[in-house]
């Protein structure tokens, strides 16, 4: 009797520390995790979809903020929808840009603007998993902005950034192999 209710004692804290246990674990946080993400299923998963815009031609990128999708046009009435996040109140924007960089793993560097909302960030970042800007950046002609990767995925469909795109990291990379420097981006309200 006496082991068997040690048992039982054993079993329930073990049940009741699970959670603490499952936060700390190297599967749920940390560089597995970023590893192991990749694999999970995303939220808005990407999607050959048909396509009823023929203003906008084949290679041709158009981010819909309100919608929060960016479509690759691929021609033949057909497009690539992706998931995105995108900036939140009072940092939205539209107009026609091109894609003047590439970068793989990107450094990152704060804008003024942007260190003087948030004196707490850093004045310039190695790119890697800990990077905002994942692991792709299509930098939009000479502005600020980028459609990037994200670590921070559960962001993905949400209005959060200062105006960039945000796309999980699977998802840029995607769209990196598909765009060259020069592509037209249409963002629309």
């Amino acid at each position: 009797m006496r082991q068997n209710s040690g048992s039982i004692i054993f079993a329930a804290l073990l049940f009741t520390a699970a959670p603490a246990l499952a936060f700390d674990s190297p599967i749920n946080r940390g560089p597995l995790a970023d590893f192991l993400n990749v694999f999970r299923e995303q939220a808005i998963p990407r999607q050959a979809v048909y396509w009823r815009h023929p203003e906008f031609k084949r290679g041709t990128v158009v981010i819909s903020t309100k919608d929060r999708r960016l479509y690759y046009v691929l021609g033949d009435r057909r497009a690539i929808e992706y998931g995105v996040g995108v900036g939140r109140m009072g940092f939205t924007w539209s107009g026609v840009k091109t894609i003047s960089r590439k970068r793989e793993w990107p450094d990152w560097s704060p804008p003024p603007q942007m260190l003087k909302r948030r004196p707490d960030l850093p004045r310039h970042m190695a790119g890697g998993m800990e990077n905002p800007l994942g692991a792709r950046a299509l930098y939009l002609g000479s502005s600020q902005y980028r459609i990037h990767g994200s670590n921070e995925p559960d962001t993905i469909g949400a209005a959060v950034s200062s105006g960039c795109i945000r796309m999980t990291n699977k998802d840029v990379v995607d769209l990196y192999s598909r765009v060259k420097v020069g592509t037209k981006v249409v963002v629309l309200n």
